[in-house]
């Protein structure tokens, strides 16, 4: 089997990149894909939670026995009393991000992840996707299913941990991705097919 026909990669990418890494099966499949023809650096940022130092374990010794080169950083602080911890998290790992902009930083976001935030911000009467761009950030896995990137991850032995905290339905992401997303689907089967095609619509490939 060709393995690389798994992998939908958007856009063009130069040949030094960052790649964001978690830990978790997406991340670790997009550096095990982009480190074969990328020279890669990883940055990975610990939320301050009960799983997070492990994950930040495990990407440190895979770093460092695959010889890449490694970057992270930790959360010191609490989300604000009424601020999402979702949010929250996110913006001060972004902040994290934007400190290290001499390449571009690939993200694992899959075509899941667009339609799940598609669903998302309809809720909010916004009704977006994932870009594929923001600043340095880049964001090429979005036209492949998360399934392929798991069917990588078993084809090609690719380790990876899995954060307990996914299956918390008190976070709002994770209550659309278990609760709503399936019967989103029931509703519209076909719909996969059009987040794919406004995927495809919004690519701006990175200059060489």
């Amino acid at each position: 089997m060709e393995y690389s026909v798994l992998i939908k990669l958007q856009g063009k990418l130069p040949r030094k990149i960052s790649v964001a890494v978690s830990g978790g099966v997406d991340s670790m499949v997009a550096l095990d894909f982009l480190k074969r023809n990328h020279v890669v650096k990883v940055l990975h940022y610990n939320h301050g939670t009960g799983h997070s130092d492990e994950a930040e374990a495990f990407v440190t010794r895979y770093c460092k026995d695959n010889g890449i080169s490694f970057l992270k950083d930790k959360c010191k602080e609490t989300a604000p009393l009424g601020r999402s911890r979702e949010c929250f998290w996110r913006e001060q790992r972004y902040k994290f991000f934007d400190k290290y902009n001499d390449y571009p930083l690939v993200t694992a976001h899959t075509l899941d992840d667009c339609v799940e935030n598609w669903i998302f911000t309809s809720l909010n009467g916004t009704s977006r996707i994932i870009p594929y761009r923001r600043n340095h950030v880049v964001r090429p896995f979005r036209k492949t299913r998360k399934r392929d990137l798991e069917l990588w991850a078993n084809l090609n032995n690719v380790p990876y941990i899995t954060d307990p905290s996914n299956n918390d339905t008190s976070f709002r992401r994770n209550y659309i991705r278990h609760e709503l997303m399936p019967h989103a689907l029931e509703v519209n089967p076909g719909l996969f097919k059009m987040i794919s095609k406004r995927v495809a619509d919004d690519e701006h490939p990175m200059e060489r």
